[in-house]
């Protein structure tokens, strides 16, 4: 099996350094949006640079990942250095919803405010005499308070919308965790097991050997009685012979 170039020239490496910058990036650029006044027109080019980032980084986390799974299915990597980069694309998802969360954090302050200002201004036209949503009785002038209203109301469940994305991406990671753990904690049980044969199998080695060494020196202790007896039969046949002379 082909093993993967490990260094600093490796591409992937360098699309995952690159991954990593644009996140710091974004970082910064939150940071520089957190200084500036929600109704700003600065804050709002942060926050549409921000979003085009955020998509960016998406797309390219999401690049990195199926280079990774194409390099597993054809085999030019090791599977040890498979999961060691799903590990560090873990990583980068795991910072795509800090960075929705930060973006989402500070928008849901800015509705939450207007949603306040908006309830404080039908409570002084409901004062004045207001009895339907955008009819006032002395002038019968429509008033467009419902309209923002509403609008208000689809910006928070579209947050709230965004918000669950990001959870459901969040469980997803901690489930593609939970999967490797597990798998590292069969791979750990299946060594073990393999270590433990290994041992029954040194230990039947050892024991054999022992038998085989007493069944040597048993042998050699049987070659050498026989040679005596030979000698000894030789001398009697001689002693009988020079007898008969």
């Amino acid at each position: 099996m082909a093993l993967i170039r490990i260094d600093d020239n490796d591409p992937w490496l360098l699309e995952y350094d690159a991954c990593e910058k644009l996140f710091r990036d974004i970082m910064e650029e939150l940071t520089m949006r957190n200084r500036e006044v929600r109704t700003s027109q600065a804050f709002a080019a942060l926050s549409a640079n921000i979003r085009f980032r955020m998509k960016q980084y998406n797309a390219e986390v999401r690049q990195l990942r199926k280079k990774v799974e194409e390099a597993s299915k054809f085999r030019t990597i090791t599977v040890e250095e498979a999961e060691r980069r799903s590990r560090q694309i873990e990583q980068l998802e795991s910072k795509e919803v800090q960075l929705q969360r930060l973006y989402e954090s500070r928008s849901t302050d800015l509705a939450v405010a207007r949603a306040d200002l908006m309830r404080s201004s039908t409570s002084a036209f409901a004062d004045r005499g207001t009895t339907s949503w955008g009819i006032d009785n002395d002038d019968d002038q429509p008033i467009d308070v419902h309209v923002s209203i509403d609008d208000l109301k689809k910006r928070q469940q579209q947050m709230l919308q965004e918000q669950e994305d990001g959870l459901a991406e969040l469980s997803k990671v901690i489930s593609r965790q939970k999967n490797i753990a597990q798998a590292i904690n069969s791979e750990v049980d299946h060594q073990n097991e393999i270590i433990e044969d290994l041992a029954d199998h040194m230990e039947k080695t050892d024991e054999r050997l022992i038998d085989g060494t007493r069944h040597i020196r048993r042998t050699n202790w049987s070659d050498s009685v026989c040679i005596y007896w030979v000698i000894i039969i030789l001398l009697f046949i001689s002693i009988i012979a020079t007898a008969l002379a």
